[in-house]
């Protein structure tokens, strides 16, 4: 309940335009061309750093004719500031989330595995909360442009290339080597690599090299990559190595995440655990130069926060 009684408060944040005239400053290199961004003066841009400096007890920037450079408090200065804006923005986005009714068109690319064991319910979710927001959503484990092809986000799996993308992981899945109850019945013991590479293995191809994958092992306290001695291979769909192990066609390797309903329902087992350790990289990736609408951001907090905790 707020008093209605007035009482004199002085403003405690009253300098923060002076803070963020300092951030200005630190990412244009230049109270010149910060000016420019600011529809000020260089000069008004001094002063402002000046009284911080004051109120600081600090000298925050180095000023020569020539050059411009932060002191180490300075620096200290600007990262604690910088996540305090941040954090600032995030709640504004936050609130404005659940005051306006967000509208628009989000297009997203996916690949078919990951789309079909992870995202379904996120999406409906999504969709209940921003009924006016048109989704439309590539599953294919083709790589798209999202630059060139206009998609504003997409989820991809494994090591990424170093690009103009930014990245931010969804989920770790361990991989793990699995194989229905039948088939282990008939394979006999399995102690170790040596008899896995006596085995009916199944195994991926790579879409954009038409080459098995090898597979992501530890033995011995070493990742190695093995080449299976591939029995069957599948192309374009990682689910189809889990549905043709459930068949008993041989042994496969896969992300955790694919084949835990299996798992669990008994159609697979899983072989060789001595073997594991390896895991899978799953991420949400969108250009980093690209200014993402709103409610292109609330489907990016609402995927990372729906997969926290999830393994």
């Amino acid at each position: 309940m707020i008093c209605s009684r007035k009482v004199k408060m002085a403003r405690k944040f009253d300098h923060l335009s002076d803070v963020e005239v300092l951030l200005s400053v630190i990412e244009h290199g230049s109270f010149s061309a910060a000016a420019v961004v600011l529809s000020t003066t260089a000069s008004v841009l001094s002063r402002a750093i000046s009284r911080l400096e004051t109120r600081l007890g600090a000298q925050l920037l180095r000023r020569s004719t020539r050059s411009l450079s932060l002191t180490d408090a300075g620096r200290r200065y600007a990262e604690e500031v910088r996540g305090a804006f941040a954090q600032i923005e995030q709640a504004e986005r936050t609130i404005r989330s659940t005051t306006v009714q967000l509208s628009g068109k989000v297009r997203m690319s996916v690949p078919t595995s990951y789309g079909r064991q992870r995202l379904p319910a996120l999406l409906a979710a999504y969709a209940r909360a921003y009924p006016l927001v048109e989704l439309e959503v590539d599953i294919s484990n083709r790589n798209v442009d999202l630059v060139a092809e206009g998609f504003d986000l997409a989820i991809r799996s494994g090591p990424l290339p170093s690009s103009s993308m930014v990245a931010r992981p969804l989920e770790v899945s361990p991989l793990c080597l699995v194989a229905a109850p039948d088939y282990l019945e008939a394979a006999g013991p399995l102690c170790g690599l040596a008899d896995l590479a006596r085995q009916r293995c199944i195994a991926f191809i790579r879409p954009s090299t038409g080459r098995v994958i090898p597979w992501h092992l530890r033995d011995d306290g070493r990742d190695i990559d093995w080449m299976p001695p591939a029995a069957v291979t599948v192309a374009t769909d990682v689910m189809g190595v889990v549905w043709f192990a459930e068949q008993g066609m041989g042994i496969a390797l896969c992300p955790r995440i694919f084949a835990e309903d299996s798992l669990a329902a008994g159609r697979l087992t899983e072989v060789l655990p001595g073997l594991g350790g390896r895991t899978r990289t799953f991420s949400l990736v969108y250009p980093a130069h690209r200014s993402l609408s709103a409610a292109s951001r609330a489907l990016i907090d609402m995927l990372v926060a729906g997969h926290t905790g999830i393994s």
